[in-house]
């Protein structure tokens, strides 16, 4: 059996946060708007105005800063009785977490607005908890995908160019990952066998990656939208978060686990993380010196990092690795890999990349 889900609208264009109070009013009449107050300066005006035009009742609530249990019973106090009909969230990855589990906590329909393509999170039924030290607490998923997904892009091309380089790095592991999953007829995310459909998802978002990725930085650092980052944007945002949801994760996303146990590890962005996480994930499949060429010539081009070093762990200590190694070994995408990996292979394989690209960083 296979499952293959999916947000119920995605809009994405230039200026298309003009329209976005039309589009609440197609979920209801009354919207809680969970923001990040640095969004709020910029976004926050014209996203009020499209509600009133709409008639859309809008109350705004300013995100914390980090998506933990305390937060989201912190912002359900906020709203009080008075439940909305859509819970809509504007921001990064984590302030749109923690909107998804706020609108599933209050049984609403849920819109997500991303401000920076960092991740593919605005698609996904899933969102990630972590503690106040942003250690991961657990992965926890929502009923359904979320009702709509509203992307501008010319918001998009303002954000800063690392989160672009981070959801790059998010959408480019999933090619890898959905393969593995595949070949072995593992578990996507919704708990059954990958869809053929999510990968060509996956391969189709690898190919633009590779072919846009440079001139998509360029218009971001310009701070002004051209075609290349439109099929970026579609590629980190929409067709990332289709593969990998009905198409499975592996190594790669399950470094996560260890890496965010191990500071200052744990504070890089999450595209940042599973872009390293895909480097041993390449070694650990026996990739040839010429295709591991290829991928770190990419690699450094877009700006992503190949190595601890890269992600400020210099010379990681024997104990840190032994850690990263475990809480890895422990997650279940390790199921979507091709073989079995010992923890001594594993710790192999991370200063096998250590040696090889360590002096980049």
């Amino acid at each position: 059996m296979i499952v293959f889900g999916s947000p119920s609208r995605y809009v994405q264009g230039r200026g298309v946060l003009a329209q976005v109070g039309g589009e609440l009013a197609r979920l209801g009449t009354s919207a809680v708007l969970v923001i990040d107050p640095a969004v709020r300066a910029f976004v926050g005006e014209a996203f009020e105005r499209s509600c009133a035009e709409a008639c859309v009742a809008l109350r705004v609530v300013e995100f914390g800063g980090e998506a933990s249990p305390e937060e989201i019973e912190r912002l359900e106090r906020a709203i009080g009785a008075d439940k909305p009909g859509v819970v809509a969230a504007a921001g990064g990855g984590k302030c749109i977490d923690v909107g998804k589990a706020l609108g599933g906590r209050l049984g609403a329909r849920i819109a997500t607005i991303p401000t920076a393509a960092s991740n593919d999170a605005p698609t996904s039924h899933i969102y990630v908890l972590y503690d106040a030290n942003h250690r991961l607490l657990r992965v926890e998923k929502l009923a359904r995908n979320p009702d709509l997904v509203l992307v501008d892009v010319d918001v998009i091309a303002r954000a800063p160019a690392h989160l672009l380089v981070a959801g790059i790095g998010d959408a480019l592991v999933k090619k890898y990952e959905v393969e593995q999953c595949v070949a072995v007829q593992g578990r996507n995310v919704f708990g059954s066998a990958p869809s053929m459909a999510a990968l060509a998802l996956a391969r189709g978002c690898y190919d633009i990656l590779r072919a846009d990725t440079a001139a998509a930085l360029e218009a971001v650092r310009a701070r002004s939208a051209n075609s290349a980052l439109d099929r970026i944007v579609e590629a980190c945002v929409l067709m990332s978060g289709l593969s990998f949801e009905s198409g499975g994760l592996c190594i790669a996303h399950a470094m996560t686990r260890g890496l965010s146990a191990v500071p200052p590890v744990a504070s890089a962005l999450h595209g940042h993380q599973v872009a390293y996480g895909l480097t041993v994930q390449l070694v650990l499949e026996g990739r040839s010196e010429t295709f591991l060429a290829d991928h770190a010539a990419f690699s450094q081009q877009a700006g992503l990092p190949l190595s601890l070093a890269a992600l400020g762990l210099r010379q990681p200590s024997r104990d840190e690795l032994d850690l990263i190694a475990q809480l890895t070994l422990a997650a279940p995408h390790l199921a979507n890999f091709q073989r079995p990996v010992s923890h001594a292979e594993f710790i192999d394989a991370m200063q096998r990349v250590e040696r090889s690209y360590a002096h980049l960083a």
